[in-house]
């Protein structure tokens, strides 16, 4: 799952693949927009990643899919 997250005055975005449900990311970016808090996620390789939800823009959850492995043409 590739998350995006948009932070405010910094002029690229965040991207954290992870392997949390998107309903499991929706629940934390509510949780800690609710408490004014932090996000935090971790990511694939077990790297944490904390934004203070007073800089965040926004937050772009993608799609659940399967990864394609190998050489076919799309």
């Amino acid at each position: 799952m590739e998350v995006t997250i948009g932070v405010q005055n910094l002029g690229r975005e965040l991207v954290v693949e992870t392997d949390e449900s998107a309903d499991d990311i929706a629940a934390a970016v509510e949780s800690a927009l609710a408490d004014g808090t932090v996000l935090k996620l971790t990511d694939t390789k077990g790297r944490r990643v904390i934004v203070p939800t007073s800089a965040l823009g926004f937050v772009d959850i993608g799609a659940e899919s399967q990864r394609r492995v190998g050489f076919g043409s799309a």
